[in-house]
């Protein structure tokens, strides 16, 4: 077989992590697999890096920052390139570059466009372990970019779909998905499996076991994912298509999300064209919306709010101070004590009265509900940010989460 490994920032945190990364990677060589690593940089170093950046500018160029914090993962590879080498084992180590990892030029969230993979390929058919830098490509300019948080999972899941792989297990300090954060609600429980859409519902509402962008990928390529421990050989979650069996389960998990604004627009002229202006002109800045609700409108005039990720938000403020101006509207406040706090679950397509059971739960425990969406399969709220921890143990509760289907 040819398997994909990942491991995060955590399981490469220091040598001796770093070792007993290349043991298990010597060993499923030794199973009679071909293996391609993808690591993450060392705990803590991208933070660093960003922090070394914050100190001789307030507002780094993101090229100059991609081209520092790429760094990390630089030497993650040689490192363990090197380890596996001093086991007896021929290894190879790449960066996104000598990958053929092409990304387009938005620097520090930049979207892979392909992946050549051509001596990644090279190195398998030499007998050698392909050990790739995470997070990172370059663009047509040939520049270094960088995929945004969580682009090692991102980098893992595009090589084995680059490469046909037959598996992407991707290593955390987790054995699994959880039905919800087991720090946080103890009796959460491990998901022996979970379909595509859960997951990338799960992830896009918080959940930081694997970031979004790459789940989505996986579904695109019908990519099978496995999320495992790298510090025990317990089974993990299979991420894979959806089967009959998920549907008898109402919920799957709850996901929390601490990391966003609420942005609200006040006095906004009533009138077609208006919203479609405003929000071109945040996505001409690489925000991204998450979730949308307009009042009703009164003589003329609506207020609009949305959500985006907390990181954007001194960028949406000059953004909106302009965007106000331009269409006229009163005003906009920002709100960031906020969570949004989601049910998700493929069986809500054939169950009623979720919704209402939700709203329920979180109103016998007074918590209010600042605003709602729903997708077919995910129902999330806005509540105040003091909340979450409540919210996530009386929903986990409600929907008796802590059981097996």
């Amino acid at each position: 077989m040819l398997i994909v490994q990942k491991y995060g920032g955590t399981s490469v945190g220091n040598p001796e992590r770093i070792l007993n990364v290349a043991k298990r990677v010597i060993r499923t060589k030794e199973s009679g697999h071909d293996v391609v690593v993808v690591v993450s940089a060392m705990s803590g170093e991208t933070d660093r890096l960003i922090n070394l950046a914050s100190k001789v500018s307030e507002n780094p160029d993101p090229r100059e920052l991609d081209v520092m914090v790429s760094t990390g993962e630089q030497v993650t590879i040689a490192l363990l390139a090197m380890a596996i080498q001093s086991m007896g084992h021929k290894a190879q180590s790449f960066t996104g570059m000598q990958a053929g990892i092409i990304s387009d030029s938005v620097h520090t969230k930049a979207r892979i466009e392909k992946i050549t993979g051509e001596r990644i390929q090279k190195a398998l058919q030499e007998g050698k372990i392909a050990v790739v830098a995470g997070f990172q490509g370059i663009d047509a300019q040939s520049d270094i970019t960088t995929l945004g948080r969580g682009g090692s999972d991102l980098t893992a899941v595009a090589v084995a779909a680059a490469i046909k792989a037959d598996f992407c297990d991707i290593y955390t300090d987790v054995d699994g998905v959880y039905t919800t954060d087991p720090n946080m609600v103890p009796q959460a429980r491990k998901l022996d499996k979970i379909s595509y859409e859960e997951m990338l519902e799960m992830a896009s509402s918080g959940a930081k076991v694997l970031q979004s962008r790459s789940v989505e990928l996986a579904k695109k390529y019908s990519v099978p994912v496995r999320v495992l421990s790298s510090f025990n050989d317990n089974p993990g979650t299979l991420v894979t298509k959806e089967d009959s069996d998920m549907e008898k389960v109402v919920v799957s998990g709850v996901a929390y999300d601490k990391n966003q604004v609420k942005v609200t627009v006040q006095g906004v002229p009533d009138k077609p064209g208006i919203a479609a202006k405003m929000f071109v002109e945040i996505a001409n800045n690489n925000i991204n919306v998450d979730m949308i609700i307009q009042n009703i409108g009164e003589a003329g005039l609506t207020d609009l709010s949305f959500t985006v990720p907390k990181t954007d938000s001194k960028k949406i403020t000059d953004v909106m101070k302009r965007v106000v101006s331009e269409i006229g509207a009163r005003g906009i406040s920002l709100k960031e004590e906020i969570a949004k706090i989601s049910i998700i679950g493929v069986g809500m397509r054939s169950h009623s009265g979720v919704a209402a059971q939700m709203f329920a739960a979180l109103a016998k425990e007074g918590i209010n509900i600042m605003m709602i969406s729903t997708s077919e399969i995910k129902i999330s709220c806005v509540i105040e940010a003091k909340y979450t921890e409540l919210a996530v143990r009386v929903l986990h509760e409600t929907f008796q989460m802590d059981k097996t289907a």
